[in-house]
Parts: C-alpha cells; structure tokens; sequence
C-alpha cells in the first residue's frame, strides 16, 4: 500500500512532464498499463519506451491532477487533464481516470477510463482556460 506522501511524489512528477521517469521510478518491473477496454501493456522498459516515443511526439504537455486524489489500501484513483500540443498545431487533450493497483510502493497495474473520442487531435484552442 501506498503511502500519501509517495501518492503526491508520484502526482509531482507526471505533473512536472516526467512521465516516463515516473513509470521508471513508481512502476513494478511487471507492471500492466490498459486503455479502457485494451489489453494490457507489460513491462516497466515496455511502458517507459512507449511513454518516452509519444513524448517525444508533442511539442508540448501539460498536465494536470484534478483533486483529490484518492487512495484505499492497495488502490488509488487519479483525475488527470492531459493537454498534447503536436507539431502540426492541433491538440489533443485527454480527460481521464487512471485506477491503480499498488504493491507496495509501486504500481503494479494501471487502467484508464476515456472516451476515446478525446484521441483525435483538434484544432487548438485560443483562448486561455479560465
């Protein structure tokens, strides 16, 4: 089980932009990744390669924990925003819940749920969020 203070280190560093230092540092080495009803991805190097070759797609990302973040036992469930700006000017922004399964200090098993719908880049926005 996690504790609150490794929960808020591990939300510092996704939003700090570190993903894949994140996977790298709060993932087992067998940890399991889904999207929504997907298999699963597996394998800490497998999910840091994937992490680092999206990144490296954007030109930029911001993202963000929408409080509270929750924990139970074994389990927490984080809100993220996910804002990818991508060379061509469009943007993608994910708005997703990733449920998690703890061992220990590290996630062993991730899942997010999102509409799907959110993947297809669109146009950017112009105006500030309020």
């Amino acid at each position: 089980m996690p504790t609150d203070e490794t929960l808020e280190r591990f939300i510092a560093a996704v939003e700090s932009n570190a993903h894949a230092d994140a996977i790298e540092a709060f993932y087992t080495a067998e940890a399991s990744m889904r999207e929504n009803n997907d298999p699963p991805r597996v394998g800490r190097d497998a999910l840091v390669a994937r992490e680092r070759a999206i990144l490296a797609r954007a030109v930029t990302v911001a993202s963000t924990c929408q409080r509270p973040a929750l924990r139970a036992g074994d389990w927490s469930a984080i809100h993220w925003v996910f804002r990818f700006t991508w060379p061509d000017g469009t943007e993608t922004v994910m708005d997703e819940v990733a449920w998690q399964r703890w061992e220990g200090e590290r996630i062993a098993e991730e899942r997010f749920f999102y509409d799907p719908a959110q993947r297809t880049p669109r146009p950017a926005r112009t105006e500030p969020d309020a």
